[in-house]
């Protein structure tokens, strides 16, 4: 009887298919940088399904799918790995990145303009033909596996000029835009993922699109979807709509009174 085979990328198998809806033709495309490859910038704002579309692209293609969240404390050896005192002594540990390399996962670096740009070089030989990634500390040359492939993401709206990816790491990767979806299936998204009918989620989304009319007029960035969704879940399990507005929607995106104050409005405009 044969052993099981270990996977090293069990933990990031998406085992149930993410909902999602396209928008546009995002998914097609991605399908056709997959059947290359090629590395992938999603830019758009906070809170509009980047996040979630790579998860349900991951799972369509079968392909496990490691993400970390970027900050500005990341260190290339929390992609890349270092050596640890084990009990048999120093030893060393792939880091998430270099996991996906060497045996075919989708690495999804998310809001990675938040890491330090001394950081995020380290992927420039893996979005080139080379495809490697070196390990110096180990001194180490890793050749990608040819199911890996580089997603990364950002919101091009929010970070200032020095929060932003330089032209020689941005010009290695093919881009997919996104925003927030049209009202109609924006609704359907909010109905679905809060469990809510779709006259409430109808009003929730019209709440969002007059916050985002503010974007840059005092708000940095509008009511998201994710938003309207924690607000939507509030509400199914009893909460007042100003109230649930009022917490996951007006405190959450502001301090200022005016915009509150504005905020709320446009909620007592729906609900009364």
């Amino acid at each position: 009887m044969n052993a099981p085979v270990h996977d090293p990328l069990a933990a990031w198998r998406i085992e149930s298919e993410p909902f999602y809806r396209p928008a546009g033709n995002e998914v097609a495309l991605y399908r056709q940088a997959w059947r290359h490859r090629m590395p992938l910038i999603l830019k758009g704002p906070t809170g509009c399904g980047k996040t979630r579309f790579v998860e349900h692209m991951a799972w369509s293609l079968g392909r496990p799918l490691v993400t970390l969240a970027c900050n500005e404390d990341m260190t290339a050896s929390d992609l890349v790995g270092r050596y640890l005192l084990d009990a048999d002594g120093t030893a060393w540990h792939d880091g998430p990145l270099t996991l996906a390399v060497r045996h075919g996962g989708i690495c999804y670096l998310d809001e990675v303009v938040e890491a330090r740009q001394d950081t995020t070089v380290v992927i420039h030989p893996l979005t080139d033909a080379r495809r490697i990634l070196p390990l110096d500390k180990k001194g180490e040359l890793v050749r990608a596996h040819p199911d890996f492939q580089l997603v990364v993401s950002y919101n091009p709206g929010y970070q200032s000029s020095a929060k932003d990816l330089k032209p020689s790491t941005r010009q290695r990767f093919a881009a997919l835009e996104f925003d927030y979806p049209d009202g109609a299936l924006e609704a359907e998204i909010v109905a679905h993922e809060a469990g809510i009918d779709t006259a409430l989620a109808t009003k929730l989304v019209a709440v969002a699109h007059c916050s985002r009319e503010l974007k840059h007029r005092g708000l940095d960035e509008g009511v998201s979807t994710r938003m309207l969704i924690y607000a939507g879940v509030l509400i199914r399990d009893g909460v007042t709509p100003r109230e649930s507005c009022e917490m996951t929607m007006t405190r959450a995106l502001t301090d200022d009174p005016d915009m509150a104050s504005a905020l709320q409005g446009f909620v007592e405009a729906q609900f009364g």
